[in-house]
């Protein structure tokens, strides 16, 4: 396996392409704007002055690595020699049907084609196409280049084969696979988004503030990150779709996501990339600027 393509520049196309050609594989980047595809490419580099200034790549490395990316607008041209194709596109069912119909119809009968889905189930993105032996699921957890993590999600129908060349490759990438079966959420999200949804279900109650809830999460149990700046950091949409996903695939209440959530994706709030969720970020950078914007389920603005 060398020629590696990779749908989608956004943050988990961008991070994954990264860390394939860090690795000395030949990247296909593709998307449908050139401003994304640019945009990722400045992403890359940033990330890439980082490991400079902390002494863990040289400035060859990083030239050698960008050098090993090419970008695509025109799918058709990115895969035409691909050994593995890793679609990384936002989390929405119809869009990766009419992504794997067309890799399916033009990728070479040889190649893997992998999902970064988060919680969509395999199996079903493997019926699009006549190969299901060779679809499986790498879900790479962000930021990409440092998180060890990758889910490794056969379908009904994925090989022993296709599974195996697909953990051996994650092992040659630095990362830690973990073989699971297609079931919705798989293993991540099927036990943090309820976390999560729980976090949001204790603010809408009026139970805790914002602060209070993440700071008890941390404190209490050593998590890095509390709930709901996770939330954000992952962004709101995200998790909602993750929730419906849940709620849909095994039909119980306790999956269901909770109105507060429902309604802050409705009016924007997005987390991180929107730049107000629980938190609010600056426009640029998007750090966090203010703390708990929500108190007892109250939105409250300055």
């Amino acid at each position: 396996m060398k020629n590696i393509t990779i749908i989608g520049a956004g943050a988990m196309g961008n991070g994954i392409s990264h860390v394939f050609a860090q690795n000395n594989y030949d990247v296909s980047l593709v998307d449908i704007s050139q401003e994304a595809l640019d945009k990722a490419l400045v992403v890359i580099t940033k990330n890439l002055d980082r490991m400079i200034k902390k002494e863990t790549i040289s400035e060859d490395e990083k030239q050698s690595t960008l050098g090993k990316i090419a970008t695509f607008t025109k799918m058709s041209d990115a895969i035409s020699e691909a050994d593995l194709i890793i679609e990384a596109v936002i989390e929405n069912e119809d869009l990766k049907e009419k992504i794997f119909k067309e890799l399916d119809e033009n990728a070479p009968e040889s190649a893997i084609l992998a999902s970064n889905t988060s919680s969509i189930s395999i199996t079903k993105i493997a019926s699009y196409t006549k190969r299901p032996d060779k679809v499986i699921g790498m879900h790479f957890m962000n930021p990409v280049p440092i998180m060890k993590l990758v889910e490794v999600i056969r379908g009904f129908a994925t090989s022993d084969e296709t599974t195996a060349e697909i953990m051996e490759l994650s092992k040659q990438l630095g990362k830690e696979p973990v073989e699971v079966n297609d079931y919705p959420g798989f293993v991540a999200n099927r036990i943090l988004m309820p976390m999560i949804n729980e976090a949001v279900y204790s603010l809408f109650e009026g139970v805790a503030g914002v602060l209070e809830i993440d700071t008890v999460m941390k404190l209490g149990m050593a998590h890095p990150m509390g709930p709901l700046q996770l939330a954000d950091f992952i962004g709101l949409d995200v998790c909602l779709s993750i929730m419906k996903v849940l709620h849909d695939g095994f039909g119980n209440p306790k999956y269901a996501p909770c109105p507060l959530l429902l309604n802050m994706v409705q009016a924007g709030y997005l987390g991180r990339k929107s730049g107000e969720g629980f938190y609010v970020y600056s426009k640029d950078s998007k750090e966090l600027i203010v703390s708990g914007r929500f108190v007892s389920g109250e939105l409250v603005r300055e």
